[in-house]
């Protein structure tokens, strides 16, 4: 992502819609929505042989690859581009085709003499979180940054301008952006646990969302409690491999749709499976990605990638499966369609490794959660909560170490909560069962996803339901004796606060949270023999959780 040095990842129903078979990802009401978004620094102080002028030379390469296929992008410019005359008359010839130019924050050393304050990076541009990012900085300084470069911006191209993205920007400039400036659209980085210094963890997986005015990490529950303007993540992650790219924590490496990834978006054959994906699965609400690169990587290295990606958005754009539009032309389209967070849902139910893995994520505004198969087992593997209410420690107070850190609520945390040779999970322990392909569906009102895994053998399967603020699992048939069983590795540092036979609650960042069972009850397995901590028994054969920081969700429409 934006390590300069480029690591290589790992190797890479009646009342039912049709089942993934029957979906071309063309439906109106499901779009499938690219941004094609390159952010652009002036200088790059990690390499002598990258220079400014590499670094222009990469974005007028860009440019001219997007005018050759008929595209339109979206160029976000850190301060020290704006106030430079190359790129404020390349990006003028950009905006007079239809593309937009937005501000990427991160702070440079022009930006806060600007402002009228003292740099205190290391170069001209310091990507440490205390100098780099406004998390850095105190609210009236977060402010006066951001005015300067708003009426810098005016003077330069006559307007302000409608989106502002970043690796990440903190609630209290994203609220003055939106609130004094009326920005349509911000971007942000994708998950991640460590990369450069920044942790982004339990999120939404893709796509946007409306952030609390007290953590912009943190999906809001409510429109008052929310910045009015939405956030996309970027980057376009593996939905099988990116999330387990660094058990346990540390720092994770890379697998995602970024050009200069030899395994990951500058491999044609994942970039084939990426889209396939994107565009074919019946994804819930609709799907969202960016394409594109930051100029620091150099023409020379995303060359491959940057281009073969184009080519095939162009190809998929003229058959009638994506629609490319600039971030705040996405920005508009939320708002108009969603006026809190809404479901969403990310599908691949094809692993380009073979080795039988497919993958289900689900968002909505009270939690996420991520299904994971491998051959014949199936895990929850991820579950986060989300609290409007949960101040990030930046609200009030800038950072003052070179990293920073966002994380929601979790429940189970299949990466986190891992080591090399224990799996974290909540499992499905169903021993006289045996599954074949799952089935994915989007429930009719188009408010909840369902999977349907059925025997192999015929005559059981199991249904497995998202909904806003539940969660469902329910056996028919032949399935046999079946349990939810969770472990962790040893070493994890576990929330849980208490299990009882109708909840298991938590406390993390200071908050309580957790799930209810209205059907299903809770066993404590802390005391027994075995690698289960608790197990989840179904009742007449279902199991149905309520997932919030409240015990009953009902209390926060």
């Amino acid at each position: 992502m934006k390590q300069f040095l480029f690591p290589l990842a790992a190797i890479l129903a009646a009342t039912l819609l049709p089942s993934c078979s029957g979906q071309t990802g063309t439906e109106p009401d499901s779009p499938r929505i690219v941004n094609i978004i390159n952010f652009i620094r002036l200088t790059e102080p990690r390499s002598e042989e990258v220079t400014d002028l590499v670094l222009f030379e990469t974005v007028r390469s860009q440019a001219e690859d997007l005018r050759s296929k008929g595209l339109t992008g979206t160029y976000l410019l850190q301060y020290d581009a704006l106030i430079d005359p190359s790129y404020q008359k390349l990006m003028k010839e950009e905006m007079a085709r239809g593309c937009e130019v937005g501000a990427w924050w991160e702070i440079t050393q022009p930006h806060v003499e600007d402002a009228g304050y003292t740099w205190r990076g290391r170069y001209p541009w310091d990507w440490h979180a205390n100098v780099g990012f406004s998390v850095g900085y105190s609210q009236a300084e977060r402010e006066r940054l951001v005015d300067v470069y708003m009426e810098k911006f005016k003077e330069i191209f006559g307007l302000y301008p409608k989106s502002v993205g970043s690796w990440f920007i903190e609630a209290g400039t994203l609220g003055y952006l939106r609130d004094k400036y009326g920005i349509e659209a911000s971007c942000m980085c994708r998950d991640q646990v460590g990369t450069d210094g920044y942790t982004l963890w339990g999120g939404y997986w893709n796509g946007g969302y409306y952030p609390s005015r007290q953590n912009a990490y943190m999906p809001a529950q409510t429109r008052e409690g929310a910045i009015d303007v939405p956030i996309f993540r970027m980057l376009g992650s593996d939905p099988i491999y990116q999330y387990e790219a660094g058990l346990g924590g540390a720092v994770q490496s890379v697998i995602t749709l970024e050009p200069v990834y030899e395994l990951g978006g500058g491999l044609p054959e994942w970039v084939d499976w990426f889209f396939r994906m994107f565009t074919d699965q019946p994804h819930l609400g609709y799907n969202y990605v960016q394409v594109g690169q930051e100029n620091s990587f150099t023409w020379e290295a995303m060359k491959k990638g940057f281009t073969y990606q184009t080519g095939r958005l162009a190809d998929l754009r003229k058959e009638g499966k994506v629609r490319i539009e600039t971030l705040a032309e996405t920005g508009r389209w939320f708002k108009e369609r969603y006026p809190v967070n809404p479901p969403t849902s990310v599908v691949a139910a094809e692993d380009y490794q073979g080795n039988e893995r497919k993958t289900l994520w689900f968002n909505s505004r009270f939690y996420r959660a991520n299904l994971l198969w491998e051959g014949a087992s199936l895990k929850i593997r991820d579950l986060h909560v989300f609290d409007e209410r949960l101040r990030s420690e930046y609200l009030d107070r800038p950072d003052t170490l070179p990293v920073f850190h966002y994380e929601t609520l979790p429940l189970v945390d299949g990466c986190l909560w891992s080591s090399s040779d224990k799996m974290a999970g909540l499992y499905l322990v169903a021993p006289d069962f045996v599954g074949a392909e799952p089935q994915f569906t989007v429930l009719q009102d188009g408010l909840g996803q369902q999977v349907t895994w059925p025997s192999a053998k015929g005559g059981g399967r199991f249904e497995l339901s998202f909904t806003e603020d539940r969660l469902e699992i329910a056996a028919s048939g032949e399935t046999g004796e079946w349990s939810l069983d969770f472990s962790a590795s040893p070493a994890a540092s576990l929330p849980f606060t208490e299990l009882s036979e109708k909840s298991i609650r938590a406390r993390k960042q200071g908050m309580d949270y957790g799930m209810e069972l209205s059907e299903g009850q809770v066993c404590d397995l802390r005391d027994k023999e075995g690698p289960s901590l608790f197990r989840l028994s179904p009742e007449k054969g279902r199991i149905v959780l309520h997932i919030a920081s409240c015990p009953d969700s009902s209390e926060r429409k």
